[in-house]
């Protein structure tokens, strides 16, 4: 089976993340795509984020009815700071000697792949592949594989979704208090609501 993960802080999970993730699933034919809501993102480590509960709350709300789509508390589940290669080296451990995943992220992310722990083993656990992100250009992968050796040949750039819908963007019209029904799933615009996220700033 191929097998795509979708990681992130998902504060909120937006109608983008579903489209990435169908998107990448139609494209290469995946069995599921796994969405893994971050404990303690290190990059964002001076941010603030929503409490776990919510998040995963959240994200299974929004992927509910879907049965290629599943909800991973990997990383929230492990204490400490969350990083890419130690949660996709847990799920190499989940599923089958045959099957393969495939880390979906965003070309922003892929130029700043360096930086992440231990890139040169993340590529050996899994492929990765970059979708677009408005504002930012398709990745240098010439330039990656100096840093990276063998980088080239893990990673699948992919052209659409191009989609602009930000999780920053969201939370600043729900502080003054303009809608986002357009932005993300029904039950979900109906939690944040309920339970007052995002209210202050």
């Amino acid at each position: 089976m191929k097998i795509g993960v979708l990681g992130g802080t998902f504060d909120p999970v937006h109608l983008a993340h579903l489209a990435v993730a169908k998107a990448v699933k139609a494209e290469l034919g995946l069995s599921e795509v796994i969405f893994v809501p971050a404990g303690q993102p290190w990059l964002k480590a001076d941010n603030y984020i929503s409490a776990a509960e919510h998040r995963v709350q959240m994200v299974r709300l929004a992927i509910a009815g879907k049965s290629y789509f599943r909800l991973s508390t990997v990383e929230i589940d492990r204490p400490g700071p969350s990083y890419t290669v130690d949660t996709m080296a847990e799920l190499r451990e989940q599923i089958g000697a045959e099957d393969e995943l495939y880390f979906i992220l965003g070309w922003d992310n892929l130029a700043e792949l360096p930086r992440w722990r231990e890139p040169a083993r993340l590529i050996k656990l899994c492929y990765l592949v970059a979708v677009p992100r408005p504002g930012y250009p398709v990745p240098d992968l010439k330039k990656l594989e100096g840093k990276i050796p063998g980088i080239a040949r893990r990673v699948i750039v992919m052209d659409k979704p191009q989609l602009d819908i930000s999780a920053t963007e969201i939370r600043k019209r729900l502080t003054r208090g303009k809608p986002i029904n357009d932005l993300v799933p029904e039950a979900v615009a109906e939690y944040i609501k309920r339970h007052g996220l995002y209210i202050r700033a």
